[in-house]
């Protein structure tokens, strides 16, 4: 028995050594230390011998399983570090190749129209304000000179918001409540323009959304006059679509302001000839019109010292004009072939 357990070991070593991958590794050991292996009869057996006898073998076959199992794990973390070179050869980088540069994403036409539009208005000596897109009835509506039975509101078609104990609450329509809530948080003057998103019940179309845009502007002070607006609307006009620009005022009614006009610019497309964008050589543009007495004291301002001027543009209209977009869904869609056009652009 002591020569076949250390003939055994000999052999098991050297299958070892001779093995080239991992299968034969375990083939070989199965064949040297498996059930039916010699080494494994062997241990089987010793209970058939005496006392003595057993101790002695019993010690010289767990020296010939130490000296395997060495023998095995060695020639086990020799493959591993064989096979781990390789993989690593594998994935070798080259570094004499040019580099990739990522891609860099870009900001999305709305922002880059945001951006522009509150640059210029900025550059005029306006501040920017926020407000939050759920509003009250008396912000939204009230304060803005729109009382409960007013056309405008049934125009509007607003979302309104279900809040136990609280149906005044609303999606806002208009960005002209952040006018409000300024005038009622500070006194004159105030020159803000509030920027945001807005909310209406509409048929998703080519120029309607449920969910647009819009920015609006208020200035109040002692002296202002619609020359003002007529000249603040004339500078960011030609600061967006260029100093060639003309700015045409036509009358319009809004509650919140007297008198209101409707802002048109000559075609940037045909320069007021007429298109298939413009139709008549003008595009409309924008609302606008000098603060409405009542909205200044609903406020708390004194309409007998102070007046101002306020106007509202859709941002997304801006974005569609600017960039001949033919649809307001595109600026939705998140398609990124229309969005990847945009990139370098701001």
């Amino acid at each position: 028995m002591r020569t076949v357990l250390r003939a055994e070991r000999d052999r098991g070593i050297s299958l070892y050594q001779r093995a080239e991958d991992l299968e034969s590794l375990e083939a070989a050991q199965t064949v040297v230390l498996g059930r039916k292996s010699a080494f494994s009869e062997i241990q089987r057996s010793l209970g058939a011998l005496d006392p003595d006898e057993r101790r002695d073998v019993g010690k010289i076959a767990n020296e010939a399983r130490q000296a395997l199992t060495e023998a095995f794990d060695t020639r086990r973390s020799a493959m591993d570090a064989i096979v781990e070179t390789a993989l690593l050869a594998a994935d070798a980088m080259d570094l004499s190749l040019p580099g990739r540069r990522a891609r860099h994403g870009s900001f999305h036409p709305l922002t880059i129209v945001e951006r522009e539009l509150v640059q210029v208005f900025t550059s005029l000596g306006f501040k920017v304000a926020e407000g939050p897109e759920i509003e009250d009835d008396w912000h939204n509506f009230q304060a803005l000179n729109i009382p409960p039975d007013h056309p405008a509101r049934t125009m509007k078609d607003s979302l309104y918001v279900s809040v136990p104990g609280h149906p005044e609450l609303l999606l806002r329509t208009e960005t002209s409540a952040v006018q409000i809530r300024t005038m009622q948080s500070q006194p004159p003057p105030v020159y803000i323009v509030a920027p945001g998103r807005v909310f209406r019940r509409e048929t998703p179309d080519a120029t309607h959304s449920p969910v647009f845009h819009q920015l609006e502007g208020l200035a109040v002070d002692e002296g202002i006059t619609f020359a003002d607006l007529k000249g603040t609307l004339e500078a960011a006009v030609k600061a967006l679509f260029g100093q060639d620009r003309r700015v045409r005022l036509g009358p319009a009614f809004f509650p919140f302001v007297e008198p209101g006009c409707e802002v048109g610019v000559s075609c940037f497309r045909c320069d007021g000839v007429g298109c298939t964008v413009c139709g008549s050589g003008w595009i409309e543009l924008l609302g606008a019109g000098m603060v409405h007495p009542q909205v200044l004291e609903n406020c708390g301002y004194d309409s007998e010292r102070y007046t101002g001027f306020a106007f509202g543009m859709g941002i997304d209209r801006v974005a569609l004009l600017k960039y001949a977009i033919p649809d307001i869904r595109m600026l939705f869609d998140g398609d990124m072939r229309f969005l990847a056009q945009f990139e370098g652009v701001a």
